[in-house]
């Protein structure tokens, strides 16, 4: 099992690579498109190399990513706390509002506030992929089994140590599971930087709507469901990682 878990990283790795070699070569996205698009006088989106509209997209999905995550994770563990049970219900309907509220409508309220650019856009993807974080690691946490805890208090756990040592670790998987819809979500969601100059794999996109040009839209919507697969990837290899290393506890 360990070594066939080593592979699957060696895979990735390798995969990883081969992606950012295709993404670094421009002329080959040229040779492509125009191949099936030979009509076109432009196929390729001039304005910025590829590998800088991938780079501006990773961007934008590591930092509100990781905002989602300091956040969520421990918000969700706060809610799972006997002292917030009357507050559970109510936190989870304002939880779920980021979500109801279309990304575009809250870059038009943030907008005005923060101006263009990157910081609008995170908010918008902070907001989008909150709930599965949240509601995943309160589902993480209220399905370890009672006669667990209850054990680890007859232990002489405290709650505290309880949860770090008891809750978390057995809820880690679930966790795992919400950070990787959140972050899926995030890749995709974040083509709407572009809207407000924040740059990303929407650039060609926005540009070949606005040209009628299928080229410019593939060249912005291939990159980016390529990198949510890589990205599904190493969260699906880190939940085979949890599942080998609570067999060998």
């Amino acid at each position: 099992m360990k070594t066939q878990i080593v592979k699957n990283w060696v895979i990735l790795g390798v995969l990883a690579v081969i992606f950012a070699i295709i993404i670094s070569n421009d002329a080959w996205w040229e040779a492509g498109l125009r191949f099936f698009f030979p009509d076109l006088r432009q196929v390729v989106y001039q304005r910025l190399s590829l590998l800088t509209m991938v780079g501006q997209h990773l961007n934008l999905v590591f930092i509100s990513s990781s905002i989602t995550m300091i956040i969520g994770v421990p918000l969700g563990v706060l809610l799972t706390r006997p002292s917030m049970k009357d507050f559970l219900h109510v936190s989870n309907n304002l939880i779920s509002i980021g979500q109801t509220i279309p990304p575009v409508a809250v870059l038009a309220l943030a907008v005005p506030a923060f101006g263009f650019g990157m910081i609008p856009t995170v908010i918008a993807l902070f907001l989008y992929g909150l709930l599965p974080v949240v509601r995943n690691t309160i589902a993480g946490i209220k399905g370890v089994p009672s006669h667990i805890l209850d054990a680890s208090y007859g232990m002489g756990m405290s709650p505290v140590q309880a949860l770090f040592k008891i809750e978390i670790p057995l809820s880690a998987r679930v966790i795992i599971a919400g950070m990787r819809i959140s972050v899926i979500i995030n890749v995709g969601t974040a083509m709407i930087g572009a809207v407000i100059g924040a740059g990303g794999l929407g650039v060609p996109v926005m540009a070949g709507l606005v040209q009628n040009n299928l080229a410019y839209i593939l060249q912005g919507v291939v990159p980016a469901a390529l990198l949510a697969l890589l990205i599904d990837q190493v969260f699906n290899h880190a939940e085979k990682m949890l599942v080998y290393s609570e067999k060998n506890l």
